[in-house]
């Protein structure tokens, strides 16, 4: 009873999170703003808590969301990038703040402090830059909302797959749930999509083998992405990085795929599809 219910409850909060995700990037620019503004921001307060470095917390949390904002502001153009610098004072006022910090390691502190900002808000303030043509700037959501679309689809095959027919562990001292049937699985429903959406939206790319080469990017690097805060939480020996998300946990465990698939995706379509 317990199991349905938790299945149940999880299912739910997804299915909330793929229509507040979804419906902000496609709604209007100013929404996507905002959503994403939220996530950095609470990715960051999520990411100080568990790690135990609260000192810093407010500073970096507002850090990140100044970086998100002043990425969407410039790559919509409608800023030059002189928006940037007072984030580069946010950054010397962390290592100043550590100077009064009575810790046994300061450098730690900022080790952990300046990753932070890396992860939570660096990666996924690449959005805009994805969202945004560079030339026109016309706010264009169709890539964004495929990295999503392409990471829901890998995650929810790969866990019913795995779950029926994972044998083979992939990673068992970071992830001992995660298999190579998952991982397979996964891979190939969403490389299949990918090819259905192909034959059915031929001319929202620019050629068609590029639905099939962003599915495999997606797939690879978010299930490296996965791993990735898999192992931070087993080193901080936390279970969830939150408990914002009811059946997920908190907010990075919702985003943690979606991070590492940003920053290569947005590279595939800057140097492969936009040149």
């Amino acid at each position: 009873m317990d199991t349905l219910k938790n299945i149940l409850i999880r299912s739910l909060t997804g299915i909330i999170c793929v229509i507040a995700i979804s419906g902000s990037i496609y709604f209007h620019p100013y929404a996507f703003l905002l959503l994403f503004a939220l996530i950095v921001g609470l990715g960051l307060w999520e990411f100080h808590a568990f790690t135990g470095h609260r000192a810093m917390r407010l500073l970096g949390t507002f850090s990140g969301i100044y970086l998100f904002a002043a990425s969407f502001f410039f790559a919509g153009g409608y800023v030059d990038r002189c928006i940037f610098l007072p984030y580069i004072l946010l950054l010397q006022l962390m290592l100043v703040r550590g100077l009064y910090l009575r810790t046994e390691n300061p450098v730690r502190g900022w080790m952990i402090a300046l990753f932070a900002q890396l992860y939570c808000a660096g990666f996924l303030s690449l959005l805009p830059f994805i969202a945004f043509d560079p030339s026109t700037y016309e706010y264009l959501p169709f890539y964004v909302l495929l990295i999503f679309a392409f990471v829901w689809t890998n995650d929810t095959s790969a866990y019913l797959i795995g779950s029926i027919f994972g044998r083979h562990k992939m990673f068992p001292r970071i992830s001992p749930q995660k298999s190579w049937e998952g991982f397979a699985g996964g891979f190939i429903v969403t490389l299949s999509v990918s090819l259905l959406l192909a034959g059915l939206f031929p001319g929202l790319l620019t050629a068609m083998h590029h639905w099939p080469a962003l599915s495999v990017i997606v797939v690879v690097f978010a299930t490296w992405g996965d791993l990735v805060e898999s192992l931070m939480k087993r080193n901080f020996e936390v279970k969830d990085s939150g408990t914002l998300l009811p059946g997920h946990g908190g907010i990075l465990d919702r985003m943690d795929s979606v991070i590492l698939a940003v920053p290569v995706v947005y590279i595939y379509v800057e140097y492969f599809i936009r040149n």
